[in-house]
């Protein structure tokens, strides 16, 4: 299948979820329900839409509401502030006041009293006929700028991982936490010599930061072990089998990481490859404490079939 095709179904997918969100704003709209509705996978959809679209499905679906309840405050001024939080899909008043003065800056309450004419220009439809719709150009524009960065900031290759033998200790809860989990396995492997110029390190990634709630992420702080050894404590053995993987080498610091994981997506969408059930993971051939310009050298891995 050629990348226009490939991009021609995808644009059209992503406009039918899209279509979806516009027509359900006052239900409970989950990444699950919208990816299923679009027939893509969770895991899928999440990155192809911050891809495409510029922003998170979430944020999407948060602006719209928003700007569709500042729609009915400018022009029905009849209905109450209670009632449109309910049509626009916000659980409470409260909640929909908060994220309204976050977004506007103002209540929503001031926002009606104020001049129709002052704000009737934030409520700009999108289009003719007021909803959004992902075009050719547009896909092909910023999967095309995810490619190019790629390019420029890593070696990608589809190679098969060789088996991983790994001392891991588990970790739930938000992903910045995980540091704390590496300290104590390097504090394991130190007195058994596992720490040295050859030591890699390798993240594994359980959930994904765009479904599961952060304090419930799941991920594996591993050490690969070169010789077997007795593990002990909080230590087990996790074996990775030989993996059929997307495999982008990058030197980058901490905070390209999120576009760095987009990029190598924008990657396998575009060469027409399907991710596996094995979960990705990250290599980590260096400590970024003791790097120049503290950057990983890293290799993000994406299991495909």
């Amino acid at each position: 299948m050629n990348s226009n095709k490939i991009a021609k179904e995808n644009i059209a997918r992503l406009n039918t979820a899209i279509a979806f969100i516009e027509s359900n704003l006052s239900e409970k709209l989950s990444l699950e329900i919208i990816a299923e509705k679009a027939h893509f996978s969770p895991f899928h959809f999440h990155r192809l839409f911050k891809i495409v679209v510029g922003e998170t499905v979430h944020n999407f679906i948060n602006r719209k509401r928003i700007e569709k309840s500042a729609a009915y405050l400018l022009h029905q001024k009849e209905i109450n502030s209670t009632e449109i939080a309910e049509r626009v899909g916000f659980s409470s008043l409260s909640a929909f006041s908060k994220s309204f003065k976050k977004f506007y800056g103002i209540s929503p309450n001031n926002f009606k009293k104020e001049s129709t004419e002052k704000y009737s220009k934030i409520c700009k439809t999108d289009s003719k006929n007021g909803k959004v719709t992902i075009t050719f150009e547009q896909y092909i524009c910023n999967i095309n700028n995810a490619l190019k960065w790629l390019q420029m900031n890593a070696k990608t290759e589809i190679k098969k991982v060789p088996r991983l033998d790994l001392g891991y200790i588990s970790h739930k809860g938000k992903m910045e936490a995980i540091g704390s989990v590496y300290n104590k396995l390097v504090k394991w492997a130190t007195p058994k010599g596992l720490i040295n110029e050859e030591t890699r390190m390798v993240t594994i990634y359980h959930d994904s930061p765009k479904i599961t709630d952060p304090n419930n992420l799941r991920m594996s702080a591993c050490i690969v072990l070169n010789d077997p050894i007795e593990l002990d404590g909080e230590v087990n053995l996790k074996i990775l089998s030989p993996t059929k993987c997307i495999v982008s080498r990058l030197e980058i610091t901490p905070f390209e990481f999120q576009q760095a994981w987009e990029a190598s997506f924008a990657f396998m969408i575009e060469n027409g490859h399907k991710k596996s059930e094995v979960d990705p993971f990250e290599v980590y051939y260096n400590n970024a404490a003791e790097h120049p310009e503290n950057k990983f050298i890293v290799d993000l891995c994406i299991p495909i079939l």
